[in-house]
């Protein structure tokens, strides 16, 4: 997800976007810490950064 995607997003589909964000980055590390492997290794830092860059797009917005 590209920041110029989410700027162009709704504010209500932010929303529903990073809940949604949240609740893979939950799931992901659950598999992990209960000794699981993911499919993708990579996949947790993908969605830490995607919750970075809705945060960093929500706050642009309230500032203006």
């Amino acid at each position: 997800m590209r920041a110029k995607e989410i700027r162009a997003m709704s504010e209500e589909d932010r929303a529903k976007a990073l809940e949604e964000m949240r609740r893979e980055l939950m799931r992901e590390r659950g598999t992990v810490a209960m000794g699981g492997t993911t499919s993708n290794t990579m996949r947790i830092r993908e969605i830490r950064k995607n919750i970075a860059r809705i945060l960093t797009v929500e706050k642009e917005v309230q500032q203006k």
